[in-house]
C-alpha cells in the first residue's frame, strides 16, 4: 500500500479542472466525493451539515477528530477532518467528543507539585506504556512521554511536551489504562503557566501602563468613531510583515507602545 497522505496543505474546496471522484464510507454508507477535499469538506459535499464539531477548520480546536481505516488495511488511522485529505475507500467515523473523567480543583489553591497531580489523577499509574495514546494523536504529540514525565515529577517537561494538545480525546479513546491524558495535561499546563513559567517583564510593564490610564484617551476616541471610520483606520494600519525575523521589526509610529 502506498504511503498515506495524512495532512492537507490547504482545504481545496474549489476543485481543479479534471478532478476525479472517489468512494468513501461515512458511518458505513458509501459516497462519491472529489478526491481533492478534506474529510470535512467531503462530508459536506456528500450532504452532511455540521451543527457542532466544525470548529475553526484550521486544525487547532480539536473538534473534528476522525478514526479511519483503508480497504484491506488492518491498521486504524487518526486525523482531524479539517486537515486530512480523503483517500479511496476510506471507512470513516467521527468522534467530536470523547467522554472522560475530569478532576475538580481550584487552580488558586492547588500546589504546583507532582504529588498534587497524582492525588487528583491517581489513575495515571495505571499506564502500561503501550504508547497507543501517542499513535492516536492527530497532532503528533508524544503523549506517553508527557505522562511519563508527570509520573516522574517533572511537570515543566510535561507541560512543554503537551503544549500542542488540542483536547480532542483521541488518546483516552485508545488507552489500555483508561487514563484521561488530555485532562491531566491541561492541569499540568495550567500549573506551569500560573506558578512555574517565568513572568514576562514587558507584559508587567504594559499592564502597569494600562492601569495607570495611559490609553484611556485613545480608547475613548475610538469609541466615538463610526463603524466606517474604524474600518478605515483598521485597513490603513501598519502591519507587521509576514516573513520577518523575531524581534527585528518595529512600526514607524511607536507613540502608542
Amino acid at each position: 500500500m502506498s504511503a498515506r497522505k495524512q495532512v492537507a496543505t490547504g482545504d481545496r474546496a474549489i476543485l481543479p479542472e479534471g478532478a476525479k471522484t472517489i468512494p468513501i464510507f461515512v458511518m458505513g454508507k458509501r459516497y462519491e466525493v472529489p478526491e481533492t477535499l478534506t474529510i470535512m469538506k467531503a462530508m459536506e459535499y456528500a450532504g452532511f451539515k455540521f451543527l457542532r464539531g466544525a470548529g475553526c477548520r484550521g486544525g487547532i480546536c480539536g473538534a473534528c477528530p476522525t478514526v479511519y481505516r483503508g480497504e484491506g488495511d488492518y491498521k486504524l488511522y487518526f486525523g482531524l477532518a479539517c486537515q486530512t485529505v480523503v483517500e479511496p475507500n476510506m471507512f470513516l467515523a467521527q468522534i467530536p467528543f470523547y467522554p472522560a473523567n475530569r478532576a475538580q480543583y481550584d487552580i488558586e489553591t492547588i500546589e504546583p507539585l507532582a504529588d498534587a497531580v497524582h492525588a487528583l489523577y491517581p489513575e495515571i499509574f495505571r499506564c502500561v506504556a503501550c504508547n497507543n495514546c501517542s499513535k492516536a494523536c492527530p497532532m503528533k504529540v508524544e503523549v506517553l512521554d508527557y505522562i511519563s514525565a508527570i509520573k516522574q515529577g517533572d511537570l515543566a517537561r510535561a507541560a512543554k511536551l503537551s503544549f500542542d494538545c488540542i483536547q480532542c480525546g483521541m488518546c483516552a479513546g485508545r488507552c489500555m489504562g483508561e487514563l484521561p491524558q488530555y485532562h491531566i495535561a491541561q492541569l499540568v499546563r495550567r500549573l506551569y503557566g500560573k506558578y512555574m513559567q517565568p513572568g514576562a517583564a514587558h507584559l508587567k510593564k504594559r499592564v502597569a501602563e494600562i492601569e495607570s490610564g495611559k490609553y484611556d484617551a485613545l480608547l475613548a476616541g475610538l469609541q466615538k468613531m463610526s463603524h466606517a471610520e474604524l474600518e478605515k483606520i483598521y485597513k490603513e494600519r501598519e502591519r507587521e510583515p509576514d516573513m520577518v525575523g523575531l524581534g527585528t521589526w518595529m512600526p514607524k509610529d511607536v507613540s502608542h507602545l
